[in-house]
């Protein structure tokens, strides 16, 4: 299953390869994971089904409330926040996994 936003991800990653790619680079699997700099959650709806939960967050309230709006299926385990990196609070051993990617 997965529950990627159709229209961007046909633009930002036709061939599903950059999910691709980090799916290789990191085991999601049953893990609690962290995600800077979110968007619309694009890759977010990409990696979801195989974690334990997500706590996704963009310091873009529109494109955070667009990503709030996928994919009711996956509600249960993917949080959107709109914050900054400085903003959000994690408590000490809450995730496993850390991700981002284009948020520099």
């Amino acid at each position: 299953m997965s529950c990627q936003s159709s229209d961007v991800t046909r633009v930002m990653d036709a061939e599903g390869a950059h999910l691709a790619a980090i799916l290789r680079a990191a085991d999601f699997r049953e893990r609690r994971v962290l995600e800077v700099g979110s968007g619309d959650g694009r890759l977010t709806w990409g990696f979801a089904p195989l974690v334990a939960s997500v706590l996704a967050f963009d310091p873009d309230e529109a494109v955070v409330a667009s990503a709030r709006t996928e994919c009711t299926e996956l509600r249960e385990k993917v949080r959107f926040e709109a914050a900054r990196a400085d903003e959000i609070d994690v408590p000490p051993h809450s995730v496993d996994l850390v991700f981002f990617s284009w948020s520099l």
